[in-house]
């Protein structure tokens, strides 16, 4: 993060929501809980274990917010459990944000074809994908007024990107999930749409071998020359969980500092 701080206001304010997610300080899903505290916005958070407790509960604490939910992803009890927990807790909820990816280590190197495992897909389109179908099933039906479902993608699920492999994968499967579950809630009042950040200075990233050339020939290769943001990225979450997204449904934005539009990269030193 730069010192940038995040622009205080209303826009969120009296607006209710969960963010399943954030791992550090680092994570896009908390640069987008800072942005929505700042606005006004009441914040839940979901974590997997005591370790991640203790590293996530100062953060949410600096920003005004308690309200912790332990749950494994993969378990319907602790869905089932985390849910109903926030239903208690509010009774009805404005938004979501699902942050939640994994893949093995060792499947994000190398050759996709050789190095991806039956267990290991299975795993990556469990808990990258199928954790946002029922998340969105769960949030929203807490939603009676309608509410914004976000969730996060990278252009590997697009192109394809050294060492992404198996992810890559399932964030395909994530893009299309999030169409379909555009289909479904948008009758409801409930828009749903997917960010697709680049490169980052993540846990998500340093997982992955080459991460840090990613973000070299990113920013070399963008429109604006410039590293992605997370205020920017922030600042797109924003638009789409308030009022202000009105309208926008089944979309992936790109937040790349344009990198995703680019075939082949100008040589330096020629003109456009």
């Amino acid at each position: 993060m730069s010192d940038w701080q995040f622009p205080g206001g209303d826009l969120m304010k009296g607006r209710r929501g969960l963010v399943m997610g954030v791992a550090n300080d680092r994570s896009i899903a908390w640069g987008i809980s800072q942005q929505l505290a700042a606005q006004g916005a009441d914040l839940a958070f979901t974590y997997q274990g005591e370790a991640l407790e203790r590293r996530v509960r100062p953060l949410i604490e600096s920003i005004g917010m308690s309200t912790m939910i332990p749950v494994d992803v993969t378990s319907d009890t602790d869905m089932d459990a985390a849910f109903a927990k926030l239903k208690s807790l509010w009774g009805k909820i404005d938004f979501l944000v699902h942050a939640i990816a994994f893949a093995g280590k060792d499947e994000l190197q190398g050759s996709f074809v050789d190095n991806t495992t039956r267990e290991g897909f299975r795993r990556a389109m469990d808990i990258s994908v199928f954790s946002f179908v029922d998340a969105a099933k769960r949030a929203s039906a807490l939603m009676p007024d309608g509410g914004s479902v976000v969730t996060l993608t990278y252009l590997g699920a697009e192109r394809v990107v050294p060492s992404y492999n198996v992810m890559g994968v399932a964030k395909a499967g994530l893009e299309a999930a999030m169409r379909y579950a555009a289909r479904d809630l948008g009758p409801r009042g409930v828009r749903v749409n997917a960010i697709s950040a680049g490169p980052m200075r993540t846990l998500a990233m340093a997982g992955i071998r080459g991460g840090r050339q990613l973000m070299s020939t990113g920013k070399q290769w963008s429109l604006l020359k410039e590293d992605t943001s997370m205020e920017g990225v922030a600042g797109c979450a924003l638009y789409l969980l308030s009022p202000l997204g009105r309208s926008i449904a089944g979309e992936v934005i790109h937040v790349d500092a344009g990198f995703h539009v680019v075939g082949v990269p100008d040589e330096a030193g020629d003109d456009v």
